[in-house]
């Protein structure tokens, strides 16, 4: 049995909002796995109830080979950290960190050397006796995943720990938190929206739908290059998606699924035709464009159809808006999306 197993979770709120719908899904030891999905998908609430804050309606928890269904929050030794910091503000960085310590009545010493040793690991040593209120943002996270960990929780989870804080600081804490996790070997289950900050993250992704159901499970390189639906496509990679139908009619293929899918970077653009066996080319016109950065994303459109490509930002090769262009499409870029989802 993996360390953590969800078996067939259902969830429901006054016997008539079903949260989940039968999840079932493992955790290897040392992993750190994210809960990805829209608002409203129930990845918050299966957190929840690994956290024993909501009951499950039915099903069963395995923590360590241990069913923990019954278990009270304090009995199942897991430590959580949510997108709001919760650090008391009449404390300084040190009492806070210390704070669980000092209610299991540890001795002051060896909360103080355990804190300082935290503080080492959150890079957060020179601020040891500030307030939050003299700390960024990010450094309150830090403290608060200090907090966490110096309990030596079983499991660590995280709720959107970081939607609010700005992009820059983002960036830099989803590396810093991954170094630790993986420095300290945690088990982990972090919960997004934000299909980047899962793939940065992830030992392997979770993907829920808006029914309480997992979409598809893989590993970040699994679900942004291999979506099964519609819905996985369309919520990771930013895939064109058109109907079969209508891209067999524009290129002469034969596929025979509801929807294709093709991601922006394989497609090729160029100002003349480039025939090539294995590639479907198409004339079009630019419809637009935005800068992303290094890349550039164009937005052509072909007949009825309108495919949006992405290419890394190069002065001598820039296009116009209603510029005839071509476009490529290889053939191994093309997918094939089942018709339902789960």
């Amino acid at each position: 049995m993996a360390y953590i197993q969800f078996d067939n979770i259902f969830k429901e709120f006054s016997g008539k909002v079903q949260a989940l719908r039968g999840i079932s899904l493992s955790v290897e030891k040392g992993d750190l796995i994210t809960l990805l999905g829209p608002s409203g998908c129930g990845k918050s609430t299966l957190l929840r109830c690994l956290a024993g804050l909501e009951t499950v309606t039915s099903g069963k928890i395995y923590l360590d080979g241990v069913d923990i269904t019954e278990f009270s929050p304090k009995q199942r030794a897991i430590g959580m950290v949510f997108q709001q910091y919760s650090l008391f503000p009449n404390l300084n960085v040190e009492q806070n960190v210390g704070f669980g310590l000092h209610i299991k009545k540890i001795d002051k010493h060896a909360i103080s050397k355990k804190v300082k040793e935290m503080l080492d690991i959150v890079g957060l040593s020179d601020k040891i006796k500030q307030y939050p209120n003299r700390l960024s943002g990010g450094q309150q996270q830090r403290v608060a995943l200090a907090r966490a960990l110096i309990m030596e929780p079983k499991v660590l989870l995280m709720d959107e720990p970081m939607s609010a804080i700005d992009a820059l600081l983002r960036r830099n804490l989803q590396a810093e938190i991954r170094r630790i996790q993986r420095d300290l070997k945690i088990t982990t289950v972090f919960v997004t929206h934000d299909q980047n900050e899962a793939m940065v993250m992830s030992d392997r992704i979770h993907l829920f739908n808006n029914r309480g159901c997992i979409e598809q499970s893989g590993t970040p390189v699994d679900l942004y290059t291999s979506p099964k639906t519609k819905f996985a496509a369309s919520f990771i990679g930013h895939y064109n998606i058109v109907s079969a139908a209508n891209f067999n009619s524009l290129t002469g293929s034969v596929y025979q699924c509801a929807d294709v899918a093709v991601r922006p970077e394989v497609i090729g653009i160029s100002s003349g035709a480039v025939r090539q066996n294995g590639t479907c080319c198409l004339k079009g016109v630019v419809r637009g464009s935005s800068s992303h950065g290094n890349i550039i994303r164009y937005t052509i459109r072909c007949d009825r159809l309108e495919f949006n490509v992405d290419i890394l930002y190069d002065t001598a090769r820039l296009y116009h808006e209603y510029q005839e262009v071509y476009i490529t499409i290889p053939e191994s870029g093309i997918l094939q999306l089942d018709n339902t989802s789960t």
